[in-house]
């Protein structure tokens, strides 16, 4: 009967073992990602540092470079104006002229006037100097850039259904310029762009550190 007895109890004792052996190498297996995972989170990881690498990169040189391209458009329109029936824009900016000074410049003066108007605002914006000077002079080219819609809005809007035509398309994608003349009138006093996420964990304390114990 004790034979039996003791027999029970290390069978008992075996399966016990067992059924942890099994439990053991089932959480193991539950823990340990599998090597497709672990390469996906290794991708998914080194995806992430090259955003956020490429994100501080934008944040600190986007404004310069929309000031650079801005500066290499302008001198480049004001420097076609130079030369008589070259510029697309020619006749356009010679007509919303003449009606804006009540036909009192003539049109050969006034593309002059404004080629050279483009020029000085090109290359202050290049050179990153006078950027205040050339935030006033982009406010004045703007009034002449947008003057067609209103002005020769007949002209501009003259195509099938009243779709816009050539001109007038040309007039149109100078929103875009309107919208990067006012980002950078918004760095004249300061403005910049920042990364907020960088910001708050360089500002945040530090982690408090545990004080060792001595027993």
């Amino acid at each position: 009967m004790t034979h039996l007895t003791e027999d029970r109890f290390v069978s008992t004792d075996e399966h016990a073992a067992q059924s942890r052996s099994v439990s053991d190498t089932s959480n193991l297996a539950t823990q340990s990602p599998s090597p497709g995972r672990r390469g996906g989170d290794g991708l998914g990881r080194r995806l992430e540092l090259l955003e956020s690498a490429l994100h501080r990169w934008l944040v600190a040189h986007s404004i310069t470079f929309l000031r650079v391209s801005l500066g290499l458009v302008f001198l480049s329109f004001g420097f076609l104006k130079f030369f008589p029936m070259v510029s697309p824009a020619e006749q356009l900016v010679m007509d919303t002229t003449s009606m804006l000074t009540l036909h009192l410049v003539p049109g050969s003066v006034a593309i002059i006037a404004i080629a050279v108007l483009e020029c000085v605002i090109g290359l202050w914006l290049l050179s990153g100097r006078a950027l205040r000077g050339a935030i006033y002079l982009l406010a004045i080219e703007l009034v002449g850039i947008l003057a067609p819609v209103v002005l020769l809005g007949g002209e501009l809007f003259s195509g099938p259904h009243h779709a816009p035509t050539l001109q007038g398309q040309y007039v149109l994608k100078d929103i875009i310029l309107v919208a990067a003349v006012l980002v950078l009138a918004a760095t004249v006093r300061g403005g910049r762009l920042t990364d907020v996420r960088h910001d708050r964990h360089a500002t945040s304390p530090p982690a408090p550190e545990h004080a060792e114990s001595n027993g």
